[in-house]
């Protein structure tokens, strides 16, 4: 290219009119210079024929001959460099050959040559252009000449281009404007028009500069002494032309502010400086303030407040970081004085509104209310505009660190400086000291203007920020600050002349947004200290309870009468809903018994509902009554609401059902889901994880029976499985699915899963029969769980399966149902008890045999006899992670897709066991001689059991499997009849038992307990522990333990079928000791009285506390256990503190932590842990403490995080965490950590587990 000679000029130019020819259209439709632009850079993107444009080719192909050697040789020499051990991709490969070439030598000669004769062409092309323009001018008028030869400009630009960025503006517009001006308006209105118009009609950079001179302007205008700018004292006219004139001017420039934003990040960033630096010098204009305040001329910053009262324009330049960082830096360098005028301004207000009364600064608000307003603005209504603008502008300011730095700040009169938190407690206090607007003031113009409602509207928006809110707001300051009025309430004396229900209100939503988040919570809770042990000032939780619970037993007198009052009520509970609904909120808040207040309000307020006269025709009185019993109606179900919050942990569910409303609050709760309704105002999250607590206890599934949640949810099912809209159908044919259960079904099925705990279960299938119908309707829809067993599990007739339009992925469905609720072992006795699901099973197994000659039958491999295949052995094999083998549910590739055995009758096939290896008897060991010597000294009785509870530690972390066999029932008996011969050591009083076999042996126990006996002898002689004969031992001694058990029970009458007679589960505990002591049933009898005086009984062995009279009359009807009201409690509060990510993932998913603990502890940890780590954890609870249990289920989720959270993401935690088993978890690989849980949380949980007999209402 160094020879370019005329030919190749020419042919260039020819090109270049090829080019803009094909995308004139495009151009001459553009706004601006910088739109143009950026049209011809995307052009490859918009147009399709960008690559057949000669121009274009003559470029690639110059490129080519000029860096093709070099790019081939670099990407060979790129290829050979790499390791053959790593591959690299072709856009890695890209990527480095382009940067390589642009650094090259040759690219920069390229560029600098091309741009040199891309110079040429283009000069010779605009000199051409402008002589034939100059040909056109002299045919044309004077006038045409000068407008034909006005070009707008602009070398600017921030990119490195070799063009000019001149731009011509659009011939003839600036002409049309002007000619469009009526020369018979004013000169003012007429170059403010055309000011208006060139605003809309001009490029960026055009518009920058009329703003810059219109902004300029205004400053020089009220720098100048020779306007008349009104003074604060006179007020303004808004009739006035003058001050109208000025208005629309101000108005003008905010409007471009507020509009500016939107397309400023498309153009060079010193555009948008500049403008900023304009607006924020105009704004800091100050006059002399020698003279009289009264006589103060007004700012520029007050009539920009009058156009744009709520800062929108600094919310808009605030929103994006583009302008956000040029507008903090320069109020950081140059202008802030702007924020410090807005401080002053709020102090001020402040100061006024403390020193006047409440008549006398109406006069601030009223302008918010009143419908007939004249054109006249007052001095405190502009003062208070003013206050408004600079409230929204410090608000916004506070959101984002930047803004935040600026502080403190330094105001005149003030000795001290100025804090975030001295501004956030300002603003608090301007809740409570601003005035209400008058009573006749409209709701909208409330919201929107009272001093209140924008202070309640800035806090509410930082309280969001969650950065912002822990720096602001999360601190004993400002917490007491919002607290003070609540303190002087309670103390008889009023905060303010001022403060009212409407302050208590704003107060109350704050105070709940705070409460909803973590760490403000924790502030409410226990301080900004948590460790002090000052504990004369109470926290804000107890001072929000105290609160609470006076205004709802109506015991503040200062308020009696209010027609406002139960909104202050039902704002103050809001903020205790948030506080209880956590585990450890409520453990706080139980000395308020704020459940009992509540349902007692709630029981008032429905007597009212209820003698609310029906309305009378052609009444006056017809709506006064209407809107009555809608007030009273909202109240009830705000109440409901508060009570049903309860039922969000464990301990609160007792509460709950102490009340007696647990049926309407579970109605209430029906009601909202089926409308779609959001369960609280500040819960992230749906239903899931309230129906999963309430389904835990028997009496919360009976209330969700009675509700018609659980018929809701059956027939939202069946529609999903079965039915669908037969329009949709036609148009589109569901498709084939190809998960075993349909992504549509899989909520239901995640629902029921959680409606199904042993409970549960009880309550909805106990002692019922199928209903096995010879013939089933095809829309007869199933209502209840019985129905779901009958139509979807035992498919064991024809009629069954014929009433199915899907039967297959149906009964995978069913089949899925019921290995995830059999895994509850106890659920799993009762359904083979009452419908003996493995004969069933069986006998479908039998009927996909394909005898393919009389010696050899094959079975016929499909979807439904995999899933009975593996519900069968799961079922019927009992073994932790390394004790059994569970066949997997899907095919392998090969030959033989399922190497598995499928069987159709007993015996099953033992290639499902995995071989059991036995640690031998090491009672020869040092550390365990040590430790069984210890037995034999008695010196000091509590110095004794913690040298022996120190010594069992040592052995579990450095030899752990030594504590099994026949070791461990010495340690466990010898331990056990130490402790229950020391008085400071038992819990429950010693009862007498003089029953002999002879005197139970007529006894008869549960078809669950016979058959849970059948399964304990199973699994003990696969571990060879126990023998044959272990069978009839075994049921003795469950019926000495009922007898024994029976005669600690009190006489109760209670529907619930759980609570009608003996425990109804199978006793798991007193099984697994019958194994622990090898079969000997003396001495698991003898064991289980002494161990039965130990607090450890409580929350080892369930059926101990079952109906028993040492628990209080109202937690034995609830048929609520302890080890769900304590245990679980305690395991999610510290999950929350310990794992916070798994209690999360819980709540994402739905479900409750404590409902699998509470499967986990029934059953000790059948087929989720092994043998030998059963025995550990019972040996670890006893010599440690019942706590351990707790300490326990958080190393288990604390093991299980990583599962967790995947399972969390596929949405199947519920499925995984019941059927899975608790793969590599060892109690001894996490002592230590369950040693450090024991340090820090032992005193507020063991004492909690002490204090079951006497938490009675």
């Amino acid at each position: 290219m160094a020879h370019f000679s005329g030919e190749d000029e020419v042919m260039l130019q020819a090109m270049l009119r090829q080019l803009f020819q094909s995308v004139k259209e495009k151009i001459t439709g553009a706004p601006s210079l910088e739109c143009a632009e950026e049209i011809l850079l995307h052009l490859e993107e918009t147009d399709e024929n960008f690559h057949n444009y000669e121009f274009v080719k003559y470029l690639r192909q110059h490129i080519c001959n000029t860096l093709g050697s070099m790019i081939e040789e670099e990407m060979g020499k790129w290829t050979s460099d790499q390791n053959q051990d790593e591959d690299f991709g072709y856009d890695t490969v890209v990527q480095h050959v382009t940067k390589r070439t642009q650094e090259s030598k040759e690219y920069k000669e390229m560029m600098h040559s091309l741009k040199n004769i891309m110079m040429v062409v283009v000069e010779s092309m605009i000199n051409k252009f402008e002589e034939d323009e100059m040909r056109s001018q002299e045919r044309q008028k004077k006038i045409q000449k000068e407008k034909s030869n006005s070009y707008c400009t602009d070398n600017c630009s921030d990119s490195d281009s070799s063009f000019n960025q001149s731009y011509k503006f659009c011939q003839g517009k600036l002409q049309l404007i002007l000619d469009q001006l009526d020369p018979g308006q004013p000169k003012e209105d007429r170059i403010l028009k055309f000011y208006a118009q060139t605003f809309t009609l001009s490029p960026l950079h055009m518009t920058k500069e009329i703003y810059t001179s219109l902004a300029k302007y205004l400053k020089l205008y009220f720098l100048s002494r020779e306007n008349h700018i009104p003074t604060l004292s006179a007020g303004i006219d808004i009739s006035n032309p003058n001050v109208i004139c000025l208005l629309k001017k101000v108005r003008l420039l905010n409007e471009y502010q507020k509009e500016a934003p939107s397309f400023w990040i498309r153009h060079p960033e010193k555009y948008m400086e500049e403008i900023v630096e304009n607006t924020l010098s105009l704004l800091s204009v100050k006059h002399d303030q020698s003279h009289l305040v009264s006589q103060k001329i007004l700012d520029p910053i007050y009539f920009f407040a009058l156009v744009d009262t709520k800062a929108v324009w600094f919310k808009k330049w605030m929103h994006a970081y583009y302008s956000r960082t040029a507008v903090l830096r320069l109020l950081e360098k140059k202008y802030k004085s702007l924020i410090t005028t807005a401080v002053q301004q709020c102090v001020q207000y402040f100061e006024l509104c403390e020193a006047m009364k409440a008549d006398e600064i109406l006069g601030h608000s009223k302008h918010c209310g009143n419908k007939q307003k004249t054109f006249y603005y007052s001095g405190q209504e502009l003062q208070y505009i003013y206050f408004i603008h600079s409230l929204c502008l410090l608000g916004r300011l506070l959101i984002y660190t930047q803004g935040r730095r600026l502080f403190p700040i330094k105001l005149k009169n003030r000795k001290d400086l100025v804090s975030l938190t001295d501004l956030l407690v300002l603003f608090t206090q301007l809740i409570c000291y601003s005035p209400s607007c008058p009573k006749m003031t409209s709701a909208a113009h409330l919201d929107n203007y009272s001093p209140a409602s924008m202070v309640t509207e800035v806090l509410r928006i930082l309280c969001d920020q969650k950065e912002c809110a822990i720096e602001c707001l999360y601190n004993n300051t400002v917490i007491e600050a919002l607290l003070q009025p609540i303190h002087n309430l309670m103390k008889g004396t009023k905060t303010a002349p001022n403060c009212s229900e409407t302050a208590l209100i704003h107060i109350a939503d704050i105070l709940a947004r705070i409460a909803s988040v973590e760490e403000g919570l924790t502030l409410l809770l226990y301080g900004e200290n948590m460790n002090s042990s000052d504990e004369k000032s109470p926290t804000g939780a107890h001072i929000i309870a105290q609160f609470s619970k006076k205004l709802l037993d109506e015991d503040i007198s200062i308020f009696s009468g209010s027609e406002m009052l139960p909104m202050v009520k039902g704002a103050f509970i809001s903020v205790c809903r948030q506080i209880y609904g956590t585990c450890e909120g409520l453990q706080v808040l139980i000395p308020y018994s704020l459940h009992e207040s509540i349902a007692k309000a709630w029981k008032k307020t429905r007597l009212l509902s209820e003698r609310i006269p029906t309305p009378v025709k052609c009444s006056d009185s017809v709506s006064s009554v209407s809107q009555e019993s809608q007030n009273i109606m909202a109240w009830e179900e705000n109440l409901l609401d508060d009570l049903l919050n309860f039922a969000a942990t464990p301990k609160g569910l007792l509460f709950l059902h102490r009340t007696g409303a647990i049926n309407e609050c579970v109605t209430f709760m029906f009601n909202r889901y089926a409308k779609k309704l959001q369960i609280s105002r500040h819960k992230k999250f749906g239903y899931g994880v309230l129906v999963a607590q309430v389904a835990s206890t028997a009496a919360g599934a009976i209330a969700l029976q009675s509700s018609g949640f659980i018929n809701g949810l059956i027939t939202e099912l069946w529609s999903n499985l079965e039915c669908g809209r037969d329009d949709v159908r036609v148009t589109h044919p569901r498709s084939t699915p190809v998960d075993p259960i349909d992504r549509s079904c899989q909520k239901s099925f995640l629902a029921l899963v959680n409606l199904l705990p042993y409970p549960a279960v009880y309550e909805l299938v106990g002692n019922q029969d199928l209903p096995n119908k010879a013939e089933y309707s095809l829309r007869e829809v199933p209502t209840c769980v019985i129905d779901i067993i009958d139509r979807l599990i035992i498919l064991n007739s024809e009629a069954k399966i014929r009433s199915l339009f899907n039967y297959e992925q149906s009964h995978i469905f069913g089949l899925r149902l019921l290995s995830v609720v059999c895994c509850d072992l106890d659920t799993l006795l009762l359904l083979e008890a009452q419908y003996q699901v493995s004969e069933m099973l069986l006998n479908a197994q039998k009927e996909n045999i394909l005898e393919t000659s009389e010696s050899h039958r094959d079975f016929i491999i499909d979807g439904l006899s995999v899933e009975r295949n593996h519900v069968l052995v799961r079922i019927n094999f009992i073994g932790g992670p390394m004790e059994r083998i569970l066949p997997p549910r899907v095919l392998e590739k090969g030959d033989d897709p399922y190497p598995w055995p499928m069987f159709s009758s007993y015996p099953l096939p033992n290639c499902y066991l995995s071989e059991v290896t036995r640690n031998a008897d090491l009672k020869n060991d040092s550390d365990l001689g040590k430790l069984l010597l210890r037995f034999k000294m008695s010196d000091k009785q509590t110095e004794w059991i913690e040298n022996c509870r120190r010594q069992f530690c040592k052995m579990m972390k450095a030899k752990p499997d030594i504590i099994s066999g026949s070791a461990l029932l010495e340690l466990l008996e010898k331990f056990v009849l130490h402790l229950s011969e020391s008085a400071s050591e038992c819990y429950f009083p010693s009862v007498e038992y003089t029953a002999t076999d002879a005197n139970v042996k007529n006894e008869s126990l549960s078809s669950v307990q016979q058959l849970g006996i059948k399964m304990t002898v199973r699994y003990g002689k696969f571990l060879s522990l126990l023998k044959d004969s272990a069978e009839n031992d075994l049921t003795l001694v469950l019926k000495h333990c009922e007898r024994f058990l029976k005669q600690q029970q009190a006489s109760i009458k209670s529907a619930l079928l759980c609570l009608q007679g003996t425990y109804a589960g199978h006793d798991w505990f007193v099984s697994s000791l019958f194994m622990i002591m090898l079969g000997d049933k003396e001495k698991t009898l003898r064991f289980l009285q002494h161990f039965s005086r130990l607090l450890t009984s409580a929350f080892l062995w369930l059926p101990r506390l079952h109906i028993s009279r040492y628990l209080a009359t109202d937690t034995i009807e609830s048929g609520i256990h302890p080890v769900y009201f304590c245990s679980t409690h305690y395991i999610e509060m510290l999950l929350k503190v310990e794992v916070p990510l798994v209690f999360s993932a819980f709540h994402m998913s739905g479900f409750a932590p404590s409902q699998i603990c509470l499967q986990w502890i029934t059953q000790c940890f059948w087929n989720y842990l092994d043998w030998i780590e059963i025995c550990h954890y019972i040996a670890t609870c006893v010599f440690l403490g019942p706590d351990y249990q707790v300490y326990l289920c958080i190393a288990i989720f604390k093991h299980l995080q990583q599962d967790i959270l995947q399972h969390t993401q596929t949405q199947d935690l519920q499925v995984f965490l019941k059927e899975e088993a608790l793969h590599g978890f060892r109690v001894s690989d996490y002592l230590e950590y369950m040693e450090i849980l024991e340090q820090n949380y032992r005193p507020v949980v063991l004492r909690d587990m002490r204090n079951i007999r006497v938490q009675s209402t």
